[in-house]
Formats: C-alpha cells, structure tokens, sequence
C-alpha cells in the first residue's frame, strides 16, 4: 500500500517562510505561547497541530511607525523572550543545520526575519545588527519604498516617483547581504529594483510571500519573466495565502465591502486609523460578509501548480502570510490546516520527494546556498 497524505506530511520537514505574529503581539501585548485561537492565525500549540517544523517569523513596522530600527528591536526582544520560557518546544535557530538537528529533536525550528528595509534606517551597522540577532532574510521594501529602493506598491502607483530600482547604496545593501549570508527577499520590490537585484546579487535570490502575476494580475505579484530569472539563480517563490493575491476577483469584492461600509471607514479614518488598519476592523466586525469574498482553496492549489509547470518542482515554496492578512482562501482557517494543501496535491498525483520539496526542502536548500562560513586567516 502506497503512502498517504498525512503520512508524506508528518515526514517532511515543513517550513512556512513568512508569518507575522511577532508584530501583531507586540500591537496586541499578546504572547503567541499562549492559546490566541480566535485572536491571530496562529500560536506554539496550533504550529505542532498542523505538523509545521519550522517558522520564519518576520519582524515588521509600517511606514508611519516613528522610530523603525527600535521598534523593530522590540519585536527582536519578544522572540526572544517566548522561545526562552519554551526550549522544551521550540529553538532559535540560524543556519540549515540547526534547523535540521531542532526538527530531529522534535522542536519548532524558529528563524527571524526583517520585512521592510527602512528598518535599518540607511544604516548598514543596523543591517548587521539584525544579522546578528538571527535575522536570515529581509524583505527589501514594504508597500512604502525607501531611500534606496522601490517598492511594487509605489513603481505601480506613483507615476512621480523619483527614483525607481536600486540606488547606489541600495547595492552595497545586497552586496552586504550577500557577504552575510542573508537571504534577499524580493516580495514587496518593485519591478526594476528586482531587476536591479537579479543584477546585483551573487547569491541565489527569493520571494518570501509573492504569487503568479499571470492567474491574480496585481503589483505584488511576480510575472512570468521575473518568476523565470528567480528560479534561473537557484531561487524560491513562496506562495501566498492572501485572498487578493490569489483571486482577481478579490479586490472588487473588497471594494464593494468597503463602500457598504463607508460610513463607518470615513469615522475610523477620522479618528486617526490608517486605512489598511481599519479595513481589517471592518473584516473582523463583519465575518459573515468577509467569509463569501474568502478565495477558493482551489487558487492556491493553482498558482502552486502553475509555478511547478513553469519553472520546475525546485523553485516552490510556502510562505503563508498567516497574521500579515485578513482574508486567507477557503479552508485555510489558521496554521493547523496545512495538511489540506499536501492532501490536495496528493490528490493531484505529487509524490513523497516533491511534495518534500513544496513543502520545506527547497527552502532549506536556498537558505544553505546563501550561508557563509567566516573562516579566520591565521
């Protein structure tokens, strides 16, 4: 008798490269060791139910939050603070093989990550201080750009935008990226900075949370000839759970919610709420509305399978985006239902070894080709 699903899913190692719990803790002075269901996607009990191994746990701010770098520091601070109190259940982990020898030893492989440049403030001592916290990627921009790149959201939307793609300093940043053995993410970076990486880098490259631009066409979405030079360098795209990356129709929907609801956005505005905070307060208080505009779990199952078809079974990951976004597909209620999308690609016909792949072992690959190993001249 053949392998089932559950069986592949419990023997891979699986690895979701972006979840923003970190951030929504700090906002919500919460602790994602304590039972949260309800309050975020995910927490330490609901990781080990959906047989997740390990965890990119991103640290993020906006492009309003006064003082970035301590702020984010912060969030360093947390992590720290939770895995401390849980060594019986989760690890800190830096490199390929702490993560391999932490999923042995039956724990979470938790690893760091920054999404947002501006974090760093133009400052490369603070790119190695994240770095040296543990971080072993950053996201190059948010939505906001910053002094030294451009953002997809700001490349799409502001015609006026003085400076597209890498500046100067923005390459010694990748090139300091690459000396470091930090990963490059290009989710969230605007066209011509992707180019300007595909250019500036050394090191094989990857989009943490980013989808198929050709199934869902919106600006953080990659298109066919970047997902193309992505897997060209032995990179990784790691799919995203977010509704309006998944479903074209998501964001009409959306904005028809919103306009039913205009009264009540205009007095959140009002009172000093940006707008993507108050769209998620009106997600949250309408659940019955926001369930029927959910993408269909389908979706994702397609934007999987069109990278597989595109670029090959090595260059696809997962990256969910879980308590980063306020709409997640159909089924796809919080971090315990991983096992649905190995079932469903079961169901397709993918095997042991390439479900593996999807699922963690292409990442672990694409995290060693970027480690360096400082070796001292004597």
């Amino acid at each position: 008798m053949g392998e089932s699903y559950q069986s592949i899913h419990k023997k891979a190692i699986v690895i979701d490269t972006h979840n923003d719990i970190l951030s929504l803790c700090l906002k919500k002075k919460l602790y994602f060791d304590s039972d949260l269901k309800g309050k975020s996607h995910s927490d330490l009990r609901r990781w080990k139910k959906g047989g997740l191994n390990a965890q990119l746990f991103v640290v993020w701010c906006d492009e309003i939050t006064k003082k970035p770098f301590e702020y984010a520091v912060d969030q360093f601070d947390l992590f720290d603070l939770v895995v401390a109190r849980n060594t019986d259940k989760m690890s800190k982990v830096t490199d390929g093989e702490m993560l391999l020898n932490t999923v042995k030893e039956g724990k979470i492989a938790s690893m760091l990550a920054v999404e947002g440049g501006h974090m760093i403030e133009n400052d490369l001592n603070k790119l190695d201080y994240f770095y040296e916290r543990g971080a072993r990627y950053m996201t190059l921009t948010w939505n906001n750009s910053t002094d030294w790149a451009s953002s997809s959201f700001d490349e799409s939307s502001n015609p006026a935008l003085h400076q597209k793609g890498l500046s100067e300093f923005g390459k010694l940043v990748i090139k300091r990226m690459n000396q470091l053995g930090m990963m490059v993410d290009v989710s969230h970076a605007g066209e011509q900075t992707f180019w300007d990486v595909i250019e500036t880098s050394t090191k094989p490259i990857f989009a943490s949370h980013s989808n198929v631009f050709s199934i869902c066409p919106v600006h953080r979405n990659l298109k066919d000839e970047q997902i193309k030079a992505i897997a060209a360098q032995g990179g990784l795209i790691n799919v995203n759970f977010y509704s309006a990356f998944l479903d074209k129709t998501f964001m009409k929907k959306k904005d028809h919610f919103i306009a039913d609801h205009k009264a009540e956005f205009k007095e959140l505005l009002g009172k000093g709420m940006i707008d993507y905070m108050a769209e998620d307060l009106l997600f949250t208080s309408y659940p019955k509305e926001t369930e029927k505009m959910r993408a269909p779990f389908s979706l994702l199952i397609e934007h999987i399978e069109y990278l597989v078809n595109l670029v090959g079974i090595d260059h696809v990951g997962i990256g969910s985006d879980f308590d980063g976004i306020n709409s997640a597909p159909k089924e796809l209620y919080d971090v315990t239902t991983y096992p649905l999308i190995t079932k469903a690609l079961f169901e397709k016909g993918y095997g042991e070894k390439d479900l593996s792949k999807i699922l963690g072992s292409n990442f672990l690959r694409v995290l060693r080709a970027n480690e360096i190993k400082f070796v001292q001249s004597s």
